[in-house]
């Protein structure tokens, strides 16, 4: 196993950072040699961004780019884990940069600090081969989705709330886009934030996992995806619950006739993180 991967160009350090997944069959040398080439964008450095960019730098994971146009608080650290008390003030993805880069050397960073919008997410999402949500607003969101479909990027997507959370992976041409579940943004006001409800800090923690686990079983290619399956949690009942989701044929972004054919911008209030 291990002359496999020293056939693979791998260095005596990066195999014994490394060796748990190379021991596993499923994963091996060629298996981390893919995770090591991946590229991943994290919409977000908060509450489902830090454990997703966390776990995913430990991994190996060879380019990690981060984007958020926020700064860090005091009242985010009883969730979002890649920020400390010293770091109240600092741009976010300065924070996580710093983290990331101590955690794994080998792990490429790249940051934007910026808002995901409309007029930035095509040059921005291009580099990446999979995209994931750790957004607080439904704006991001659904401009996400349907740029991911529109350029045919994987997209997984993440939300949290009180003591609830859900997690979803669109591949276009697979399965359902997000906007077949939810064709249009909720009115203003209707979803309360984080600020009003509240949320279980640990249930970041808990989305984000699954959410990183896609990513690494896409980047292998092993598995099943949760295309086309809405994972629920109640974190109070600790249980989940799967919802099949089918593609919606008049879907205005993956449908037969689309209507939407480039990534519009929502101005909507943050929907929880």
């Amino acid at each position: 196993m291990f002359e496999r991967v020293v056939a693979l160009d791998f260095t005596q350090e990066q195999i014994v950072r490394y060796s748990r997944h190379i021991i596993l069959p499923e994963v091996g040398g060629e298996g981390q040699s893919k995770i090591n080439a991946g590229r991943v964008l994290v919409i977000g450095t908060g509450g489902l961004g830090s454990p997703v960019a966390y776990y995913l730098a430990a991994a190996g994971v060879g380019t990690l780019g981060i984007i958020d146009d926020d700064v860090v608080d005091l009242s985010n650290l009883q969730r979002q884990i890649l920020h400390s008390t010293k770091d109240i003030g600092s741009p976010k993805v300065n924070s996580a940069k710093e983290k990331l880069n101590a955690l794994n050397p080998d792990c490429r960073v790249v940051t934007y600090r910026e808002r995901l919008m409309a007029h930035n997410i095509m040059e921005i999402i291009k580099n990446y081969d999979i995209i994931v949500d750790g957004t607080d607003n439904f704006a991001t969101r659904f401009v996400t989705n349907d740029a991911c479909v529109i350029t045919n990027k994987p997209f997984i997507h993440g939300g949290i709330l009180r003591f609830a959370g859900q997690a979803m992976t669109i591949v276009p041409g697979r399965g359902p886009c997000f906007r077949c579940i939810f064709v249009e943004p909720p009115p203003q006001g209707s979803v309360p934030t984080c600020s009003q409800a509240g949320v279980l800090g640990v249930l970041a923690g808990t989305i984000g996992l699954i959410q990183a686990t896609e990513v690494l079983k896409y980047l292998l290619g092993k598995g099943d995806l949760l295309v086309g399956r809405l994972l629920t949690y109640d974190a109070l009942a600790m249980k989940f619950r799967e919802v099949q989701v089918k593609k919606n044929p008049n879907c205005p972004v993956c449908g037969a006739n689309p209507t939407i054919t480039e990534p519009v911008d929502y101005e909507l209030p943050a929907c929880g993180l």
